[in-house]
C-alpha cells in the first residue's frame, strides 16, 4: 500500500529528508522508510516521477506523537 501523500499547509516549512528524520529520532533510514511504508509517516512526493521524498514537520511531529503513544500503552499480560 503506498505512503499518503500530503499537500503541505505552510508553504515556507523546510521539508524534512528521510535521513535527517532519522538522524532527529535516533533510527536507521531503514525504519523511516518502513514508517512510511506502513502509512504511519506522511510524505510529500517531489521531483521527476516523484520519486523523492520529504516529510513536513508537522508529518514528524504528529509520526512522533503516534509513537510515543504506543510506546507508552501498556502491554497485555497472559
Amino acid at each position: 500500500m503506498p505512503a499518503k501523500t500530503k499537500v503541505a499547509n505552510n508553504p515556507s516549512a523546510r521539508l524534512k529528508t528521510v535521513k535527517e528524520v532519522a538522524l532527529e529520532d535516533n533510527v536507521s533510514e531503514k525504519t523511516v522508510r518502513r514508517a512510511i511504508s506502513a502509512g504511519l509517516l506522511e510524505v510529500i512526493r517531489v521531483g521527476p516521477g516523484g520519486r523523492l521524498v520529504r516529510i513536513h514537520p508537522e508529518a514528524h511531529v504528529a509520526y512522533r506523537r503516534r509513537c510515543a503513544w504506543q510506546a507508552q500503552r501498556p502491554s497485555k499480560s497472559l
